[in-house]
């Protein structure tokens, strides 16, 4: 299956969200606008959108 362009990655506002956005700008992803934030009621949830240019794409 071949990667994707874009990704919206989502999670808990804490080290494995942190984690999940690391590893995909070593993966040659890269930021795409802010960050969001909302509560749940229970916790912090996170988003971030990252973007692989078209040459990039295995």
């Amino acid at each position: 299956m071949s990667e994707l362009r874009y990704r919206l990655l989502t999670g808990p506002d804490d080290r494995a969200f942190c984690e999940k956005v690391s590893e995909a700008l070593e993966n040659g992803y890269r930021l795409y606008g802010s960050p969001s934030l909302t509560f749940n009621g229970e916790r912090v949830i996170a988003a971030q959108a990252v973007i692989k240019d078209p040459g990039d794409i295995a």
